[in-house]
């Protein structure tokens, strides 16, 4: 347990200290939510959807998450290059313990980035349900120990950090608009709607949509069920790939 402090511990700390990448990160969520939010709300309004702030806030939120959370596993391949990774595999600890370190550290980072974004969304007209708020905080730690797992797994295949920059790219985009983090999925064209069913975002936003303002596309069970799933998958790929990790 020690370990797994240790390393969660230094994730963090790298967090606070950088108050350039914490600034920058809201960056991308703040122009969605302020651009689309605003821009697109009195169309929204007229097609009978009601308040596009309140049904774009939990996409945000997920966005934020998602964003944090895969590109937390670019932090492997800098301590790769400047030899800390190096020290780690060598101590007399369990490589699943320290894979479990980095990867609690970088969700944790990941939900506070989450929470700010929750506060500028509820400062910006987003009204959620009080009661729902644990909950919340539950499908919102979810996400982020699924995909920093993923991240994690992928920066242990790959061994420099452009090619980690273009593989992630080329996932989190299409991950982030599939999940209908912008739209709502009902009625969506049938191919559409198969890729939106195997995202796994699509089931994060939609369980934060489900207690944050009770509107369900899936249904919270599903949602539930689904990212437990996932997140238990990618958690033993992070930890089979950071075991075979070459240095």
């Amino acid at each position: 347990m020690t370990t797994i402090y240790m390393l969660w511990l230094r994730q963090l700390k790298r967090y606070v200290r950088s108050r350039a990448r914490i600034v920058a990160s809201l960056g991308q969520p703040l122009l969605y939510l302020l651009g689309l939010g605003f821009g697109f709300g009195p169309v929204f309004q007229k097609a009978g959807q009601g308040s596009y702030i309140q049904f774009l806030a939990p996409g945000m939120i997920g966005m934020t998450i998602l964003f944090t959370s895969i590109f937390s596993g670019i932090e492997l391949l800098f301590d790769r290059q400047f030899g800390f990774l190096k020290e780690m595999l060598v101590a007399p600890v369990p490589r699943l313990l320290l894979m479990l370190g980095r990867t609690l550290g970088g969700a944790t980072v990941a939900v506070i980035q989450g929470i700010i974004v929750a506060v500028i969304c509820v400062v910006a007209g987003f009204r959620p349900s009080i009661a729902s708020l644990p909950a919340a905080l539950l499908f919102m730690v979810m996400m982020a120990i699924l995909f920093t797992a993923l991240g994690t797994a992928i920066a242990c295949i790959l061994t420099d950090m452009q090619g980690f920059q273009m593989v992630m790219n080329f996932l989190v985009m299409p991950i982030f608009f599939l999940s209908g983090a912008l739209f709502p999925l009902a009625n969506l064209p049938l191919p559409m709607a198969i890729l939106a069913a195997i995202d796994p975002l699509s089931y994060g936003v939609d369980g934060l949509r489900s207690v944050l303002i009770g509107t369900s596309h899936f249904g919270v069970g599903v949602d539930l069920a689904v990212l437990t799933g996932l997140s238990t998958m990618f958690m033993v790929w992070g930890a089979r790939s950071f075991s075979r990790i070459q240095l």
